[in-house]
């Protein structure tokens, strides 16, 4: 593997008991750098609290408990993705998940009607996700699911995703909006505040397919969303470092959330992922305390920890 760059001791300080809410490690349909079990060893040495195992294909709260069974002492938290894998905007997936513990609920990614329009949008020289393969060999099997929409020609949710947002809200979940555009995350935040869902997660907003503008950005935050500042975005060169900075400050670090979305072999190791992104922040000239509520406060809201978080 690649060089990559090593945490500062402050840094793996000051995120200590944060979350990392957004991985993608083994076992999965694609290759991965880490296990489930050996990622929360290595969360456990350097001091993080836990994370949510993410997948564009399958849901993981079953894996999940298996993984806190194995490693007593790190949090792991299962998750769903509205994908064609689960049936889409499926209430019935949702149900499943939420019986089981899932804490979070991803709306479609891959698979979404605006993801598919975005494919062609890589900026020159970023890295392509590596799920991009795997959907290029579904459409070549000619399986490949039909792009979802979650908002009808009138610009209202269509009836499954008020169904889904629902239970969403029944079991206390949190949302997080997926691949979505800019108008179709307004439209469903706004709707699943309405429904009762507590805790909005908006999905890596300066990805190639959200580009969120400030603007639309304040508006989710206004509406009690967090906003992702994802580490591999701007370190693959999906968006500048300067941008997802001058972002943060202009919406607010209390209402940004940082997460790793690590896993990939090429990139760092995972358990790095939130300790680099605090180094850049602070090199950027945040504070402190502003790294620690991104990184910790916030990402403990996110995953519902019950123990006190000292500040």
């Amino acid at each position: 593997m690649s060089d990559h760059p090593t945490p500062s001791a402050r840094a793996r300080e000051l995120v200590a008991g944060a979350y990392d809410t957004h991985i993608h490690v083994a076992p999965d349909v694609m290759r991965r750098r880490i296990d489930d079990v050996s990622l929360a060893r290595r969360f456990a040495e350097v001091g993080l609290a836990g994370f949510v195992l993410k997948s564009h294909y399958v849901p993981t709260a079953e894996r999940a408990e298996v993984v806190r069974n194995a490693v007593p002492g790190v949090d792991v938290l299962g998750a769903l993705t509205l994908n064609g894998s689960v049936g889409g905007l499926n209430p019935v997936a949702v149900e499943i998940a939420g019986r089981q513990g899932a804490r979070i609920v991803w709306l479609p990614t891959v698979d979404c009607a605006n993801q598919r329009e975005c494919q062609a949008c890589e900026p020159e020289g970023a890295t392509p996700p590596m799920w991009a393969q795997l959907q290029a060999d579904l459409a070549e099997q000619g399986i490949m699911a039909p792009a979802i929409d979650v908002v009808d020609s009138d610009g209202a949710i269509v009836p499954a995703l008020r169904e889904v947002l629902s239970v969403i809200a029944k079991h206390d979940m949190v949302l997080a909006t997926g691949h979505l555009s800019g108008d179709e995350i307004t439209t469903v935040v706004d709707a699943a505040a309405d429904l009762g869902v507590r805790r909005i997660v908006v999905t890596h907003p300066e990805f190639t397919s959200q580009r969120l503008s400030v603007q639309v950005q304040r508006h989710l935050a206004e509406r009690g969303a967090l906003l992702e500042r994802c580490f591999t975005t701007p370190y693959t060169g999906k968006v500048s470092w300067d941008t997802l900075f001058d972002h943060i400050r202009q919406v607010g670090p209390e209402h940004s959330l940082l997460s790793s979305d690590l896993g990939q072999p090429f990139n760092p190791p995972v358990e790095d992922g939130l300790a680099l992104l605090a180094d850049r922040l602070l090199e950027a000239g945040f504070t402190e305390d502003e790294v620690h509520v991104m990184a910790v406060t916030n990402t403990r809201r996110v995953a519902a920890a019950t123990s006190a978080v000292t500040a």
